[in-house]
């Protein structure tokens, strides 16, 4: 049922984006963004992991240069029944983790430096089975392409809006059908988009919260290590080098601030205290299977 609606979710986001290009130029530009709408595919599918792991100079670590990082990945990767994933080191003080790749035989995990040192091993398997789950239900790749389509979409509304304020397609505005298609282009759409986006992230979120309890062999340790993190990310400095448009890879917003937080609507991730509660409630589940 997640899936199901994160595939609505998906093709809403590329009709959002063809019908900004539809409005701002007619049939050609709905036709022109139905292309670039495939080309952002593509290239997500193929690049995605080296730009992003690029991008925060993370860098590949082996088993004799991280044994015992490198081995718990092993490990929960053979429980979660997925290929042994690149395992990279990012060097930030601030505990932060994301997984990134286009399939599973074809992905990577990376954490930074100062969850190493704030996270106990179980804690710590904790969020590494998070990120393992986000690589076998393909997650990175959805959530990537979702934010490239919803940074076109704010593109065509910036263009839509200068090509207003210096009188172009002045013929499409004499009538009324051409003022909502602007309308829409310059405020809907973006707005539409985005809210689109970040519905798809918190989804995916929680699926691999309970997935990873799964995956690590107990929930709890992973809601002990969202505690820490998100401590750290709400008192600590922003992570240097995040963006807005990878915010959403790591398991706790790098760019949160929690004396300012955004309403959960326009967040990236869900709550941290609903994600514990929920990571709480699975853990009292699982032990009364057990008994």
């Amino acid at each position: 049922m997640n899936t199901f609606k994160t595939m609505i979710l998906m093709a809403l986001l590329c009709g959002i984006m063809v019908a900004a290009g539809g409005a701002l130029g007619g049939q050609e530009g709905a036709s022109v963004m139905l292309v670039v709408s495939l080309g952002i595919n593509f290239i997500s599918y193929w690049f995605s992991d080296t730009m992003v792991l690029k991008s925060y100079g993370a860098r590949e670590v082996t088993e004799s240069q991280a044994p015992e990082l490198y081995r718990l990945v092993a490990r929960l990767a053979k429980n979660a029944d997925i290929p042994m994933p690149k395992v990279c080191v990012m060097n930030s003080a601030v505990p932060n983790a994301f997984a990134t790749g286009r399939s599973p035989s074809h992905a990577a995990v990376c954490v930074t430096t100062g969850i190493m040192r704030a996270l106990d091993y179980e804690e710590l398997g904790g969020v590494l089975g998070h990120e393992l789950s986000h690589i076998k239900h393909h997650d990175t790749l959805i959530s990537t392409i979702a934010a490239s389509i919803a940074g076109v979409i704010s593109w065509i509304a910036n263009l839509a809006q200068w090509a207003a304020i210096f009188g172009m397609g002045g013929r499409d505005r004499d009538d009324n059908g051409g003022a909502i298609g602007l309308l829409f282009t310059i405020i809907i759409a973006p707005i539409a988009a985005m809210l689109i986006q970040l519905a798809i992230s918190r989804s995916r979120e929680y699926e691999a919260d309970k997935s990873g309890g799964e995956i690590c062999g107990n929930p709890l340790h992973l809601a002990r290590a969202l505690e820490k993190i998100d401590y750290y990310a709400s008192n600590a400095r922003t992570m240097s080098g995040a963006t807005p448009a990878t915010a959403h890879l790591f398991i706790v917003n790098p760019l949160k601030n929690s004396k300012r937080a955004l309403v959960s609507l326009f967040s990236t991730h869900p709550s941290t205290e609903e994600r514990i509660e929920r990571l709480r409630e699975q853990a009292k589940e699982m032990r009364l299977l057990k008994e």
